[in-house]
């Protein structure tokens, strides 16, 4: 287990919100799978538990989606899986679930292999049980092949060598804004791979700078982004299809973009446990751009179309994507 949930040691009715998700790309890509598994609890209020799918295809006239939301009676915490919501179980190597949402009937069975590292976003452990982040964020497989199975009413598809990963995330309260940028096999290289988090976070009346966390792998050395410490220079400029980006890092500099056609965008609601709502737009077949600077070395120069996650979560509700008609919470 690379992971676990944190929902089941917390007090019964804190404030608490908590995601393990899969993003699986086809090997041509234009073709994705965003699969999510979600935990969500007021003060004072029983917690309710959803799955939400996504499928994206750049042949499309935009992505197809659903959601159920369930008690808290339907959420369960197997000793050998990471999360159980509905009976759809996520579990190391394999998730399999079926979605009931009468207007899009779903149902999978993966398999899933990660020889990469599990990546710890936060670069220290204290930060993962100090109130500060209050979003909390790693990877269990950042770097995941995908075979088996969807089903999206009638329509079979076939999932075979698709390149993702498994995330985890939780917390008391979302940023004020943020982005999560992802891309495995990065120029068809098994086990490199891009994942960054980049948040803008409310401190009573302020609003702190971007702050980044992450990772780039690149020929199997591994690279660790921002952080407290290269807030300055880290640049993010995102915008609804769209995010350029600096981000240093300790012997490196990578800059890039990170794009897609609105069309090709889900919107969400995501309601924090305390308080307001944020939109969150993801696109998971964007096209990406990466030119990696390392002191005394070539510059490398990464482009992959349809392959890569640009998750953008704002306050604002005029981005121009249609919102999902399911609430939140």
């Amino acid at each position: 287990m690379r992971t676990k949930a944190r929902f089941p040691a917390l007090d019964a009715r804190a404030p608490h919100y908590e995601s393990f998700y899969i993003k699986a790309v086809s090997p041509e890509g234009g073709r994705a799978l965003w699969l999510r598994h979600t935990i969500h609890q007021r003060p004072g209020h029983e917690a309710t538990a959803s799955l939400w799918l996504t499928y994206f295809d750049a042949a499309a006239d935009g992505p197809r989606a659903g959601k159920v939301t369930v008690s808290a009676a339907r959420l369960a915490f197997p000793p050998d899986a990471y999360i159980s919501v509905a009976d759809a179980v996520l579990a190391p190597g394999s998730a399999r679930g079926t979605l009931t949402d009468p207007s899009f009937p779903a149902s999978w069975d993966l398999r899933f292999t990660d020889a990469a590292e599990p990546l710890r976003h936060l670069p220290y452990e204290r930060m993962y049980t100090a109130p500060l982040p209050r979003t909390k964020l790693l990877s269990p497989h950042p770097s995941a092949r995908f075979d088996g199975e969807l089903r999206l009413g009638d329509e079979v598809i076939e999932v075979a060598g698709w390149r993702g990963m498994v995330g985890h995330n939780w917390g008391a309260e979302h940023a004020e804004r943020w982005v999560w940028l992802h891309a495995a096999g990065l120029n068809g290289n098994d086990g490199d791979y891009f994942d960054v988090a980049a948040g803008r976070i409310r401190i009573g009346p302020f609003t702190t700078p971007w702050i980044a966390n992450g990772m780039i792998v690149l020929g199997g050395e591994a690279y660790r982004l921002g952080g407290l410490g290269h807030i300055y220079g880290t640049v993010v400029e995102a915008k609804p299809g769209e995010c350029e980006f600096a981000l240093p890092g300790k012997g490196v500099n990578v800059r890039g973009r990170v794009a897609a056609p609105l069309k090709d965008f889900v919107a969400w609601v995501y309601a924090g446990p305390k308080g307001p709502e944020h939109h969150t737009l993801n696109c998971s077949i964007a096209d990406i751009e990466l030119k990696v600077e390392r002191p005394g070395r070539r510059h490398a120069r990464i482009e992959m179309a349809g392959a890569a996650a640009y998750e953008l979560g704002t306050r604002e509700t005029d981005h121009g994507v249609p919102l999902q008609p399911y609430p939140d919470g």
